[in-house]
């Protein structure tokens, strides 16, 4: 992939105006958009067909997470809205990613890829414990990992600071899809596992999601090239 394939910018605005015209601005510059929970609850699947019509690639993040029946009835719902990547959280558990992935399956070649949230780029070490998880964050995402992949999933959403070990433990063809990203002078806002776009790519991220940096700058253009300019300065790609 070019590294401005790699790129996902998030959709974090409500406006469905505002949306398409950040689409329109961006398209053939990213290879797609990320519409999450705040843009599809204001917008719904109306929102997303306004994205998809123009033609850009979308990366479904809903982050199902609930009874088997439920999440394979939602995939099924989400489904004809031809989505690039959909996900599910993998702390729903096998059961549930594998009714997930079921339901794809019967769109035929064209499914999405299925992606499986490990923990929250939000959380950290003590976040973590809170909720009673021991071992710490890169055990924790390498064992909803491991749940992932032996469920049929195609990948996952981690932060960059699991990238090494993810790809170390399932290889190439895994799919490991990084929010958290922050280019070189950007703030980390409410990110708690953070690298820039560049070295997410160097260690083995296949996708990059990247929202404020993006969408938040004076001029998203010029933001899309600065960030695909520092991955192929520093990949070669």
């Amino acid at each position: 992939m070019t590294p401005a394939e790699r790129i996902f910018v998030a959709i974090d605005m409500v406006d469905v105006n505002d949306a398409v015209f950040l689409a329109e601005k961006l398209k053939g510059r990213v290879g797609g958009f990320k519409i999450g929970k705040e843009f599809f609850t204001a917008q719904g699947p109306a929102g997303v067909r306004a994205i998809t019509a123009l033609g850009v690639a979308v990366f479904l993040d809903l982050k199902f997470h609930d009874i088997p029946n439920t999440v394979a009835g939602a995939v099924r719902a989400a489904l004809p809205l031809a989505p690039f990547m959909l996900n599910v959280h993998a702390s729903g558990g096998a059961q549930m990613m594998r009714a997930a992935v079921g339901e794809a399956a019967k769109f035929g070649p064209g499914r999405p890829m299925m992606l499986a949230v490990t923990v929250l780029t939000s959380l950290g070490e003590d976040d973590l414990s809170a909720t009673g998880v021991s071992g710490g964050t890169k055990a924790q995402v390498r064992r909803l990992a491991a749940l992932a992949r032996d469920s049929g999933m195609d990948g996952v959403v981690c932060s960059p600071r699991e990238i090494e070990a993810l790809r170390a433990d399932f290889g190439p063809g895994f799919k490991l899809v990084t929010p958290g990203i922050r280019p070189q002078g950007s703030v980390k806002d409410d990110q708690a596992r953070v690298l820039t776009p560049a070295d997410a790519v160097k260690i083995g991220a296949d996708y990059l999601v990247i929202g404020r940096p993006i969408t938040k700058a004076l001029d998203p253009v010029e933001a899309v090239r600065r960030i695909t300019d520092e991955i192929a300065q520093t990949t070669g790609s």
